[in-house]
Parts: C-alpha cells; sequence; structure tokens
C-alpha cells in the first residue's frame, strides 16, 4: 500500500518506504503499550465503545461504536478480498471471478459462524502458526540471498496514472496513511479479555505483546526484501497481471511455483479468510451491546438456538458482501475506507483512558496518563493525516457515515423512549368491559367445528360469519349450519365482487365504530398439510386478515389449525 503511493513519485521516493514503515512500527509499538493499559482496566473487555462510553459520555461511545461497526465491516471484506487476491497472485486464472469467490468464501464464514463455531485455539493453531513460520522462512532466505546477491538494479512495473518529478509532503503523509492500515486488529485483544485463561488481563498483555512484536517483524521485513527484487510489480488489483507483493517475496525467496511459493500463498490466504471471523465475533457482540443500550434495534440484541447473535452476523454479512459488490473484490479500492474508522476508534479509546485515570487515580496513574495520552495524540495526529490524504480516496465515505449512523442510534434511542412512554400503565387504566367473537365460515366441515368449539370459550357474543363468493352452495351452508351451528348466528355478508377480505373489514368496521370499547376476536380455521407441496393448494386466510386487520385497534386475529394426512 505504501509503495503503490510512492511509485507515481521519481524513483528515490521508492527508498522512503523503510522509513515510513519504520515510523509505522513506532505507532504499533505505543499504540500496544497503550493497550495494555486498557486491558488492565478493563479485565473484562474495555472495546473503545465501552471506554468512550464510560469516560467520555454518550456521544462520545456513540461515535466510537459507529467507527467500530463501520470497521469490523470493513474487515470483513478487507480480509477476504486480501485472502482471494493471495489465491490469485498463485492461480492468476481465477483473478476474473474476485466478487464470486469472495462472496463465497464471506457466505462459508457467516454460516459457520450461524453454526456456532467459535474462535478456538486448536481451529486456528494451525493457520496462525504456520503462517507466521513461512513469513519468517521467506523473509530470512530471501533476506539471505539479497545480502549474498549484492546490489540490484530494480525494475518496477506500475500502470502510472500520474507521474510527479518530485516528492512532496502529502505524498510521504499519503503513503504513510495508506500503511496504517496495518495497525487494523491491535484493539481486538482490549475487546476480548474475558476469552483468556485466567489471569486474564496478564495473559491478553502477554497476546498484545507478542502480536506487536510479530506484526513489526514481518512488517520490516517484507519492507526491507521489496527493496531488493529486481523487478518489482506495483499494478493496480483491477489489472489481470496484478500479484501481492508477499507473493513477488515469495517467488524471489523460494523460486516462482516452487512448493515454498504455494505454501506461503496458501497460508497467507488462509490467515487472511480466517481473519474474517474476529468481526463475525465482534460486531455482532459489539450491536449486541449498543441495542441493549436501546441505540440500535432489539433483535439484535437476541442470541438464537446455537448461542450465537444470529441477526448481528446475518446484517454483517449482507453489509460486508455489499461492499465486495460494489467496490469489485478489488483490494486496494477497499484499503483507502478502513484506517479511519480504526484510528477514530483508537482516539476516543486512548482519550476516553485518559479520563479514566483521572477518576481513578489508582496506584502509577500518573504514568498511566503519559502512556494514553501519548497515544490519545498520536492517533488524534494519524487520524488528521488519514482523513486530509485519503479523503478523495474514499474516507470522505466514512466521515460521512459516522455522523449518519449516530443520527441512527439517536433517533432509535428517541423511538424506543417514545414507545415506552406510551405503553405506561397508568394507575386508572380502564379494561376492556365488551368481547365479541366473529368465526369465519368458509364451508362446513370439522376444522370448522373444532374453531367453532374453540370460539364459545372465549367470553362474549359470538357470531359466525360467512362471505358469499357462490350464492349457489349458500342454501346448503345454512342447512349445514343450521344443524352444527347450536345456536351461533350465522351471519351472511354479501360480496359482489368476490372479495373475500374486504366484506369483513366493513363488518368489523361497523361493529367497532358502534362499539369503540369492545375487542373483536376473528377466529379463522387453517389447514396444516403435511407435504410442503401440497400447501400450494391451501389459501393462507388468517395471514391475509392479519396485515388486513393490523391497523384496527381491538381486533385480534387468530387461527385454529386443522391437520390434514
Amino acid at each position: 500500500a505504501i509503495l503503490s503511493i510512492l511509485v507515481v513519485a521519481t524513483a528515490a521516493a521508492l527508498n522512503l518506504q523503510i522509513w515510513i514503515s519504520l515510523a509505522i512500527v513506532v505507532l504499533i509499538v505505543i499504540i500496544a503499550i497503550s493497550y495494555q493499559q486498557t486491558i488492565h482496566a478493563y479485565p473484562s473487555g474495555g472495546g473503545s465503545y465501552i471506554v468512550a462510553s464510560e469516560n467520555l459520555g454518550e456521544t462520545a461511545g456513540l461515535f466510537a461504536g459507529a467507527a467500530l461497526l463501520i470497521d469490523y465491516i470493513l474487515t470483513v471484506s478487507v480480509s477476504v478480498a486480501g485472502g482471494v487476491v493471495a489465491i490469485t497472485s498463485a492461480l492468476p486464472a481465477l483473478h476474473p471471478y474476485l466478487i464470486p469467490i469472495s462472496l463465497a468464501f464471506t457466505g462459508l464464514v457467516a454460516f459457520a459462524n450461524l453454526r456456532g463455531v467459535r474462535e478456538s485455539g486448536a481451529l486456528f493453531a494451525v493457520p496462525t502458526y504456520g503462517f507466521i513460520l513461512a513469513m519468517v522462512a521467506m523473509i530470512a532466505w530471501g533476506g539471505y540471498k539479497a545480502v549474498v546477491g549484492g546490489p540490484v538494479h530494480q525494475e518496477v512495473i506500475a500502470d502510472h496514472t500520474q507521474t510527479l518529478t518530485h516528492i512532496s509532503l502529502f505524498l510521504v503523509l499519503r503513503a504513510f496513511a495508506a500503511g496504517c492500515t496495518a495497525l487494523t486488529g491491535i484493539e481486538a485483544v482490549s475487546n476480548g479479555v474475558q476469552a483468556f485463561r485466567a489471569p486474564e488481563s496478564k495473559n491478553a498483555a502477554k497476546t498484545l505483546r507478542a502480536m506487536a512484536l510479530i506484526l513489526s517483524v514481518l512488517f520490516l521485513g517484507i519492507g526491507l526484501i521489496a527493496m531488493r527484487l529486481p523487478v518489482m510489480s506495483l499494478l493496480p488489483t483491477s489489472d489481470k497481471h496484478y500479484t501481492t507483493l508477499a507473493s513477488q517475496i515469495a517467488s524471489y525467496s523460494f523460486g516462482a511455483n516452487s512448493i515454498g511459493f504455494y505454501v506461503v500463498q496458501a497460508f497467507t490466504a488462509l490467515i487472511l479468510i480466517l481473519a474474517a471471523n474476529t468481526a463475525f465475533a465482534d460486531f455482532p457482540r459489539l450491536a449486541s451491546l449498543i441495542a441493549r443500550d436501546g441505540y440500535l434495534p432489539r433483535y439484535l440484541g437476541r442470541q438464537g438456538d446455537k448461542l450465537v447473535f444470529h441477526n448481528g452476523i446475518v446484517v454483517l454479512a449482507i453489509a460486508s458482501s455489499a461492499l465486495i459488490v460494489v467496490f469489485k473484490g478489488e483490494l486496494d479500492q477497499l484499503l483507502p475506507l478502513y484506517a479511519i474508522g480504526v484510528f477514530t476508534a483508537f482516539t476516543l479509546s486512548q482519550i476516553g483512558m485518559v479520563r479514566h485515570w483521572q477518576k481513578t487515580q489508582e496506584r502509577g496513574w500518573q504514568r498511566s496518563i503519559a502512556i494514553n495520552g501519548l497515544g490519545a495524540i498520536l492517533c488524534f495526529i494519524v487520524l488528521g493525516i488519514i482523513a486530509y490524504t485519503k479523503f478523495l480516496e474514499g474516507a470522505w465515505l466514512v466521515m460521512v457515515l459516522l455522523p449518519i449512523i449516530y443520527a441512527i442510534f439517536i433517533a432509535i434511542k428517541k423511538r424506543y423512549a417514545a414507545i415506552s412512554a406510551q405503553l405506561a400503565v397508568p394507575s386508572d387504566m380502564p379494561h376492556a368491559t365488551q368481547h365479541m367473537t366473529l368465526l369465519l365460515v368458509p364451508r362446513v366441515h370439522r376444522g370448522i367445528i373444532s374453531a367453532l368449539d374453540y370460539a364459545r370459550q372465549l367470553r362474549g357474543e359470538t357470531q359466525a360469519i360467512h362471505v358469499t363468493i357462490n350464492e349457489k352452495a349458500l342454501p346448503e351452508l345454512m342447512r349445514q349450519w343450521d344443524r352444527v351451528g347450536e345456536g351461533v348466528e350465522l351471519r351472511v355478508l354479501p360480496s359482489p365482487y368476490r372479495s373475500l377480505i374486504q366484506p369483513i373489514l366493513e363488518y368489523v368496521d361497523v361493529l367497532t365504530s358502534s362499539h369503540p370499547e369492545m375487542t373483536i376476536t376473528v377466529v379463522v380455521a387453517e389447514a396444516v398439510s403435511s407435504k410442503w407441496y401440497q400447501r400450494f393448494l391451501t389459501e393462507s386466510v388468517a395471514q391475509q386478515l392479519k396485515v388486513a386487520l393490523n391497523r384496527r385497534r381491538n381486533v385480534v386475529v387468530a387461527n385454529t389449525r386443522y391437520f390434514l394426512n
């Protein structure tokens, strides 16, 4: 990402990559140390939403939550897109199918999470250690070849849409902003402290340090060897000849189409696609917390039979798939959207931690404030750089979405408050004194007799109503009803236009207008077929009535069922 920005300038600009990478590694170390503070302060899980809400108030917490939700959606899109381009770098014939392959992997991870698959050490150990060992071997052997081989004249293959004759500060900052996507995911450890073995905080902090170390070594190692490649391709993802930088280094280290080359590509693809699982674990959990606080629909806080937040998983799968389709599964189009949401959450979390130490004044709080304060300042500066340099490349979209999502949060909260106010029980609330049951009788059969028995058990008057669709069958219907109705009046409703629903609606409206406080229950007998294809032969009148009557006050539709073999 850094090199793809620098390549538009002079050849000397590419040499700045390693210094920009060093600056990013310093940032990784500082933010990792800052988040260690969060881990110890919030051993039950201290995501940006919780830290900002508790220490900075509702507005900051909601902006942090909105930024994280966007970040998790992008995590799925970017991780899967990154995994797929690792596959197409090894198998170029698959490049035209970036979108369908990405959608297939997104659906697969979503389905696994809906089935209740959680992150487990056993499941993730092989791809994680395999990826680390493969990358270390690639960097070590590639580094050895670079030292032994001596200086090289590097040829750069790129699709220049513009060429600059000088290196500007804006270009350097833009490259730095592009590389800051390397920091995405650092917060994940602080979000899931409770998932670690006891002592949770200590083990989570160890993991964070190990992650920062591995990330720094791999990041710098790839950057160093990239500068020694005889030929470096920096084509856009849309180009059919596009290959990832990691695949080019693997080819340089182990040889093109060698076993080592395919091992690196396989583990890279596997680790990136599995990385989407972190978002599928954290997005539904965060959405459930926000829903619990009343800022998202309550169904996002409900767990399904597999004890997962299934509605959140579905929302995430749809949103990330939409991004993949809109941006054609092209990694370089998705990356500019990524970092701004991450650093918004980083900044608010670190400022929240400063406020936390000021309030608690625990032992060593001055040192903790200094650490988190430095983290907050750096994150804010980087956020400004990303917003400034990446605005036209797509960062504007996230910057527009953040206040929109915040406004949606507030609107949902107000709506739930209004519902609660309307549903509050007054001390003098009147109770319904009248009730009438209307039994729909299209014809007389055993299902209708069962429905009549049910209707008689309800309080108040019971009437049977028949909508006349076929007048020739009416005399026989009346004769049968006189035999089985046992004193329940059968009222015939004419239907000159052969409509079944409209005459019932008109009759209900007449009853409710004359008795406004009366509750009316419309009982419909409904057939249940034993085979799914037999259901096409029966009409769901109960559902049609529920839809038609759902705006009428004090009207209930109940359906009794009779089963067909």
